[in-house]
């Protein structure tokens, strides 16, 4: 699959479109990819998806000066899960560079002169510093520009549309299953083992450590499981959060396996929370920090034995 990262999108060839944030490829988005998937293969023509970077909400929110909105997966993460859906190429434009457009300059920039054939938007989709771009608007767009165009239908968990907000609110209760029912898959954080201070093999408990962005949706200790780099799982468990007892910078992902001891600095996991054990919390010493690793640890096996078995 092609990616390309930049502030327009230069389509060598005739393509089919979708457009979003896709924060999570939830059940919903990938309803849409997959028509989109359908409508490309039907036509013979490659499948392209227009994200952007940063997402518009995490854009205004810092315009304003407010916390960021949670984010449910890196950039790089998204990407992987797009072609794993099929997609041919992904552009990923600048957000910071085009949210002052139109609803009309975003379609005749984005759209209308770039080879465009035929257009899936989902049914929430809006854009346009107006405030006027949805799915009426296209219509006409369409007819000016020759592209053809289609929405998908509403996509529902229970009784209530499948979003990226529920995912949040779910993770937000620790509502595990709920998030794997609305994701299609567990919810997971993948990211690159780097070097930490070494303090958790001091304590007896070594960690692998992978740095996160300040905006992630759980903070806390979890009982988890690990898919290593051979694609082997295991299991351990995470803190995420801050470290406020050692260092209280950053945000920060750390885990440990249990019955494993293994060179995983520079690899990447994939960190899969199954229960929440409790909230980060700052210990007057590392004795008690110690201590406190060593209950979480034998409640996360306890936890673990009873959802996964032995």
């Amino acid at each position: 699959m092609l990616f390309s990262f930049g502030q327009s999108a230069q389509f060598e060839s005739p393509q089919v479109l979708t457009i979003g944030n896709f924060d999570g490829v939830h059940r919903g988005h990938q309803a849409v990819i997959e028509q989109a998937r359908l409508a490309a293969q039907s036509r013979g023509l490659p499948l392209a998806v227009l994200v952007f970077e940063p997402q518009p909400r995490e854009f205004f929110a810092k315009l304003r000066g407010e916390p960021l909105p949670s984010r449910l997966m890196s950039l790089r993460n998204k990407v992987e899960a797009l072609a794993e859906l099929g997609v041919d190429r992904v552009w990923c434009l600048r957000f910071d560079r085009i949210q002052s457009m139109t609803a009309f300059e975003f379609v005749e920039s984005l759209i209308g002169e770039k080879q465009v054939r035929h257009l899936v938007v989902g049914d929430d989709f809006r854009f346009g510093a107006d405030r006027l771009g949805d799915y009426a608007f296209l219509k006409h767009a369409a007819s000016r520009f020759g592209f053809t165009l289609e929405q998908s239908g509403t996509h529902c968990e229970g009784s209530d549309r499948i979003s990226s907000s529920r995912v949040r609110d779910a993770l937000s209760a620790h509502d595990f299953d709920q998030a794997e029912r609305l994701l299609g898959r567990p919810y997971a954080v993948t990211g690159r083992v780097l070097y930490g201070q070494q303090l958790g093999r001091q304590l007896g408990f070594p960690t692998a450590n992978i740095r996160l962005p300040r905006n992630t949706p759980l903070s806390g200790v979890f009982a988890c499981e690990v898919r290593l780099p051979d694609g082997a799982m295991a299991r351990g468990i995470a803190n995420i959060g801050c470290r406020p007892t050692v260092s209280g910078g950053g945000s920060w992902l750390e885990v440990h396996l249990h019955d494993q001891n293994l060179e995983l600095y520079g690899r990447r996991l994939t960190v899969i929370p199954r229960f929440f054990i409790r909230p980060e919390q700052k210990f007057e010493s590392v004795a008690l920090l110690s201590a406190q690793i060593a209950e979480d640890n034998n409640r996360a096996r306890d936890m673990l034995m009873t959802l996964l078995g032995s």
